[in-house]
């Protein structure tokens, strides 16, 4: 075959591009990251083992999906499973390119080498390739907006990039660029109306004309967005779901003002958009990116940075209405805020995005995955009853890779760099090495978060240099989030305590940011203090449900109480008063060591009559909200009621 010239940059790399762009920082790849955490380096290590061991099995061996490509690379056979089934082994080979990277297994490369060799096989000379028509009816390919077609070529371009970049080979990314260029050839240059179904394909795009510099891609991903909110999708989109904004289609984006529709299509939709505004400098874009994320973040984000209230459309209902129980919270849609707000802050340079960003990480996100690493969630509610419980594997299975390539890739969200500066934005014990002004710098990060408040950070320029350091202050010093959406019981504000070779220094602060600035030397040390406590959260009056009652925060995790066997109590019948004292306590033992958060409080008991109320005292523990159902199908709680009259279960 004949080999395509690439040029190896990564998306995510403090590169330039061949287009001017109005980044205002890049961040570090996950490939020159390496994670020494002692928090998430077990995370990445269940990943590359257990997860990818569950997507490889569940996609080659008790599902048809690979079996697809190789039926099609015949043209012939029946389809297996669902129209959208091929973005999975994408996904799952993009979570494998990452995980690769940190933990090289020779025996799974080669077993993704032999997927990749049936789908390159499946591609049809055009370049076209999509398993479902392929098997089905080659001439209805690109009729049906909702089928997925744009959406899983997407993917493919993501996955072929992620393998490039870890083993060298193109073959990926070969398929990819033909798809991409076949996709192009039928839709912008035949100006061909057409409204992507499931957003994806933007986002993935930019990927692509970063590391090829290929403007092509940059204005395919562009058309794409210009294509929505002009009728393109009547007849199709519209019908089917009786509701343009279901993908986000009732206005042009630059004209889009609210969040609206299916949560995971709107995070890559705006993913996208924002990738395209850096090159760009869109203004249109930019404005609308702003307005939207306020509306996301000020009305519409649960506690734990989830997202998407509703389950009848996997994604946002009104304006505040965002019950527990049912909280639908699609752990994709927490994986696209982070990738949201990561872009957001690139734009940007404003600590807020990555205070959002940590939040849906640490505690939506992670949710998702259970401590073994082999059970999911799909919904990541915020109360049960017992009733919810992590699934091995689903129908629609877009959150076990996704949650895969996520952790698998968090290097890539660590660190960042501009002209004169170096920018931590969070904090997990780590090295790497980046390029200030053709200087080499190596940072060394070391700390106990999320657990402790305790940061120190090497700086170790090849020679002595003048340049900024940026350390994020995390928001949640002084609020739970930007805006009124929630906020401390008790007015908060406080800062962090930073030294520059054990002495105090004196410090500006930008956008979140605490700016240093002096000329570095090789083993300069920085170390900066985050005040550690219980901070109770109270909601907005206009969440209903949560109403009298409070949450319990300790750094960037929320907390819940669950109710397991051995505690003989409902976590629906803790009372946490303003009164309440907390004691705080590592247990490496536990869920794979953790904080826990104890108390005496009082708690509900029903009489025998099954009609009187009292309250008895008790000791809890609350637990870190990611860490629950780890111990069996229990009833938990995040809003706890600071009366015996706002007890309830279903709210």
């Amino acid at each position: 075959m004949k080999k395509t010239l690439l040029i190896p940059v990564i998306f995510l790399a403090a590169t330039a591009t061949a287009q001017t762009s109005f980044q205002k920082l890049y961040p570090v790849s996950f490939s020159g990251v390496a994670i020494t955490d002692a928090f998430w380096k077990p995370k990445m290590e269940t990943v590359a083992t257990a997860t990818i061991d569950a997507c490889v099995n569940y996609t080659q061996d008790k599902t048809g999906r690979i079996r697809n490509f190789e039926k099609a690379a015949k043209r012939t056979g029946r389809h297996e499973g669902i129209y959208y089934d091929d973005s999975d082994v994408y996904k799952a080979i993009e979570a494998i390119a990452y995980s690769l990277k940190n933990y090289p297994d020779a025996g799974l490369e080669k077993n993704t080498d032999e997927w990749i060799d049936k789908i390159a096989a499946a591609q049809l000379p055009d370049g076209y390739l999509n398993t479902y028509y392929i098997l089905t009816d080659i001439n209805k390919r690109w009729t049906d907006m909702e089928k997925h077609e744009d959406y899983c070529a997407g993917h493919l371009i993501e996955a072929g990039i992620a393998y490039y970049n870890t083993t060298g080979k193109s073959k990926l990314l070969h398929t990819a660029i033909r798809l991409a260029d076949h996709i192009d050839s039928v839709f912008r240059r035949q100006n061909r109306p057409w409204v992507s179904g499931h957003q994806e394909i933007e986002l993935a795009l930019m990927k692509l004309y970063h590391h090829t510099q290929n403007k092509k891609y940059l204005e395919l991903s562009n058309w794409f967005l210009e294509q929505r909110g002009h009728g393109n999708g009547r007849g199709v989109i519209w019908d089917r779901w009786k509701d343009p904004d279901y993908c986000q289609d009732g206005l042009p984006v630059k004209k889009q003002r609210k969040i609206t529709g299916h949560a995971v299509r709107a995070m890559y939709l705006y993913t996208g958009a924002a990738d395209v505004a850096a090159v760009t400098h869109d203004a249109g874009y930019i404005i609308a990116m702003d307005s939207i994320w306020q509306d996301v973040v000020f009305r519409h984000m649960y506690i734990t940075g989830g997202i998407g209230a509703q389950g009848s459309n996997e994604g946002f209902g009104k304006p505040y209405e965002l019950p527990n129980a049912t909280a639908y919270c699609e752990t994709c849609a927490s994986v696209g805020m982070v990738f949201w707000n990561q872009r957001m802050n690139m734009l940007s340079g404003n600590a807020k995005y990555i205070d959002v960003l940590e939040r849906s990480l640490y505690n939506g996100a992670l949710d998702g995955l259970s401590l073994s690493g082999d059970r999911f969630f799909y919904g990541n509610p915020l109360a049960s009853s017992g009733d919810h419980s992590r699934s091995e594997w689903f129908g629609t299975a877009c959150c076990p890779s996704n949650i895969a390539r996520l952790v698998s890739s968090l290097g890539n969200y660590i660190y960042g760099t501009s002209n004169d500066a170096v920018w931590v934005n969070l904090f997990a014990g780590s090295h790497t090495t980046v390029q200030l002004n053709k200087i080499r710098v190596n940072i060394a990060m070391e700390t106990g978060y999320p657990w402790k408040g305790e940061v120190k950070l090497q700086v170790s320029p090849a020679k002595k240099h003048n340049f900024e350091l940026r350390i994020r202050i995390p928001g949640w010093l002084s609020e739970p989030v930007p805006g009124d959406l929630y906020r401390y019981a008790t007015p908060e504000k406080e800062v962090p305590v930073i030294q520059v070779n054990g002495n105090p220094v004196q410090y500006g602060v930008e956008s979140g940011y605490a700016v240093i600035k002096r000329v570095w030397k090789k083993g300069d040390i920085v170390t900066m203090s985050l005040p550690m406590k219980v901070r109770r959260v109270v909601s907005n009056p206009a969440i209903k449900q949560n109403k009298d009652r409070v949450a319990l925060q300790y750094g960037p995790l929320v907390y819940c109480v669950e109710g397991t066997s051995v505690d003989e109590f409902d976590a629906a019948g803790v009372i946490v008063p303003e009164s309440t004292a907390f004691e705080i306590s590592y247990e490496p033992s536990l869920l794979g060591g953790v904080n826990v958060l104890r108390f005496e409080a009082p708690v509900v008991a029903i009489g025998k009559d099954g009609l009187s109320v009292s309250t008895v005292k008790k000791k809890v523990t609350a637990i870190p909200y990611f860490s629950w159902n780890n111990r069996g199908a229990n009833d938990m709680q995040v809003w706890l009621p600071s009366a015996v009259r706002h007890i309830s279960i279903n709210e």
